[in-house]
């Protein structure tokens, strides 16, 4: 039986979400320092972007969630 070393000691990353909407008369300026915003300060990153075609947006950002081990 072949194992590799890569499967024994991957943790599963588990991200937590925030889903925005954006109006149509928001532009793109100001998209993206709202976006860039959160990315400084709240370490969010880009998950997924729609344009709709009525001029929205929804917005879909993720940040890992880190988990810390007692050591005692």
């Amino acid at each position: 039986m072949v194992t590799s070393r890569t499967s024994r000691f991957a943790q599963a990353t588990e991200y937590e979400f925030r889903h925005l909407f954006l109006p149509r008369n928001t532009s793109r300026g100001a998209a993206r320092r709202l976006l860039t915003e959160h990315a400084e300060h709240g370490h969010w990153e880009l998950a997924r972007l729609r344009l709709n075609p009525d001029g929205t947006r929804k917005v879909v950002l993720r940040r890992k969630i880190m988990r810390v081990r007692p050591t005692l």
